[in-house]
């Protein structure tokens, strides 16, 4: 991180997958607005959040990193929200079992409004317009007015994302993440129809756990670790307008901030080395995420983490692996070989959602819960096998009870799609599909420390 870097060097650099605004006064003004808001996220919370990420790195704690595909006006509300952050809880204490050491729970939240898109313009009976890019920037709809690039949608997504993080604290904080409560659902799920025996398994040896905690005096009313949780959100950096806006100086330390969200990553199709978003990322002291898609070269990644974290500081840098299943074998040996050689300290985390997309046989773009799975269990064979660290996984889903993924125990199907897909952008899992794979994904955690223990 260099002192003589400012908030304004991105716009130097190449632009990829940003918008063009049409009306340069309404998006001076509309920035100048943002930057009089207060911060959404305090530097402290980012330093709290890259010490938790320093210990995964050294694999004494495990990245839980999930929500929305892409945040939208339409679809918020306080319940849809909580829902999403119950199954965030369930799934982190499930994993926290199978690994034994603490889960950072980071959500996709209270900020994740942009996507990039394969293609500027898509075509609908014959008819070609921009490309949706997120509520952040212009409307779903299908639309001419609805596509054009609308600078006022950033203070929306402002409003949006803090009246989020207001519920989120309220959450953390007031009783609503007591772990006995959320182990309550954990039970529920279990004995749902289509639950295997392991599930009811596992959640008895949580419950016996938790049983003994308490008669040895452990207890949420003794320890407010049962009875509160650190909740950290996370998105694209995107549209770097936006980001700039919300662009800090912490008062304490005298470096920038990323105002806009606790951790902030670079996505697989805007993380050239020269680049406009490296630029902004590279400066600003929020822990930094990178996707590692098929086509990332090796020099490219060693070089990105260079600029990315010069005095390779642990926790700064997660890598989340995004092959598909059946491919990350070709590609993330050479990733880690490439970490190895030159020392880097990494959290590595596995995306196994965008690798997997698929059209089904009805049309529907989906995600087959069995390539999910498949994905992760390689992700944890390919680390056992090379001798690193699998530190995170990181999911795209929902607490709502959608149907955009198939499989899973309630076994959703192509001709199930239509019934209940709500997604703007990419298929989600749903809140038992989630849950479901915090159970599989807990099962490899075990055999890593039972590996552990004989090993020490």
């Amino acid at each position: 991180m260099t002192t003589a870097w400012t908030k304004t060097d991105w716009r130097t650099r190449e632009r990829i997958q940003m918008p063009v605004y049409n009306d340069p006064t309404a998006l001076a003004e509309a920035e100048a607005c943002l930057s009089r808001f207060p911060p959404l996220v305090f530097a402290g919370e980012a330093r709290a959040l890259k010490a938790k990420l320093a210990q995964a790195v050294r694999g004494e704690a495990f990245l839980l990193q999930g929500g929305d595909c892409a945040e939208s006006f339409g679809e918020f509300g306080a319940d849809i929200l909580r829902d999403t952050y119950k199954v965030m809880l369930q799934m982190a204490v499930v994993l926290t079992y199978g690994a034994k050491v603490p889960v950072i729970k980071v959500g996709r939240v209270a900020g994740q409004m942009a996507k990039p898109r394969s293609a500027p313009t898509e075509v609908i009976d014959g008819v070609e317009l921009p490309s949706y890019r997120g509520d952040i920037i212009n409307g779903f709809e299908f639309t001419e007015d609805a596509r054009i690039p609308d600078p006022n949608r950033m203070l929306q997504a402002y409003t949006q994302a803090a009246a989020s993080l207001n519920l989120l604290r309220a959450f953390s904080m007031g009783g609503f993440a007591d772990i006995h409560r959320v182990h309550e659902w954990n039970l529920g799920f279990t004995s749902t129809e289509g639950a295997t025996q392991k599930y009811a398994e596992l959640a008895v040896r949580i419950s016996d756990a938790l049983d003994f905690m308490t008669a040895a005096g452990v207890s949420s009313d003794t320890t407010s670790e049962l009875h509160t949780v650190d909740f950290y959100t996370s998105h694209e950096a995107l549209l770097l307008e936006y980001e700039e806006a919300l662009c800090r100086v912490d008062s304490t330390t005298g470096k920038w901030l990323a105002g806009s969200g606790h951790m902030i990553w670079i996505g697989d199709r805007t993380r050239q080395p020269d680049g406009a978003h490296v630029e902004f990322a590279k400066g600003v002291q929020n822990p930094i995420g990178i996707k590692c898609g098929p086509s990332i070269p090796t020099g490219d990644l060693k070089r990105l983490i260079e600029i990315l974290n010069p005095d390779n500081d642990p926790g700064r840098i997660t890598l989340i692996s995004r092959f598909g299943a059946g491919k990350a074998g070709e590609h993330l040996p050479r990733l880690t070989s490439a970490v190895e050689e030159e020392g880097f300290n990494v959290v590595w985390s596995c995306d196994p959602m965008h690798g997997n997309t698929i059209k089904s046989s009805t049309g529907y773009k989906t995600r087959q819960f069995k390539d999910i799975l498949r994905e992760v269990q390689e992700f944890f064979a390919i680390h056992k096998a090379e001798g690193t660290i699998p530190g995170g996984v990181h999911f795209e889903m929902t607490g709502k009870d959608v149907t955009e993924c198939t499989g899973g125990i309630r076994a959703v199907t192509d001709e199930d799609l239509s019934s209940r897909y709500h997604t703007a952008c990419d298929p989600r899992l749903n809140a038992s599909q989630a849950l479901e794979l915090a159970f599989l994904v807990a099962e490899e955690l075990e055999k890593r420390a039972a590996t552990r223990c004989r090993a020490g």
